[in-house]
C-alpha cells in the first residue's frame, strides 16, 4: 500500500522555500554555470534532480514538522 502524502504540506514547505531568498555561495556559482544539473524554475532552484532547500532555521523546521510530526508519515515519539 503506497500513502500519499498531503499536498497541503508541500505546499506549504514550497511556499516557503520561495519565500527565502538567502542562497549560498555555492549555489550561486551552480546557477551561473548554466548547465542542465541546475536550475530554477517558480522561484525553486533544483540541484542534481532535487529541491534546494535555503539555509534558514524556520524552512527546515517546517519540513521536520510536515515530514516527522504526523501520525501516517513519521512517528508520534522515541517509541
Amino acid at each position: 500500500m503506497m500513502i500519499k502524502r498531503k499536498t497541503v504540506g508541500e505546499n506549504n514547505i514550497l511556499k516557503e522555500i520561495r519565500r527565502n531568498t538567502t542562497r549560498e555561495r555555492e549555489v550561486v556559482q551552480a546557477l551561473e554555470k548554466k548547465d542542465s544539473l541546475t536550475w530554477e524554475e517558480d522561484r525553486i532552484i533544483y540541484m542534481n534532480g532535487r529541491i534546494y532547500v535555503p539555509n534558514n532555521k524556520k524552512t527546515k523546521e517546517i519540513i521536520l514538522k510536515e515530514n516527522h510530526d504526523e501520525v501516517d508519515i513519521g512517528h508520534p515519539g522515541q517509541h
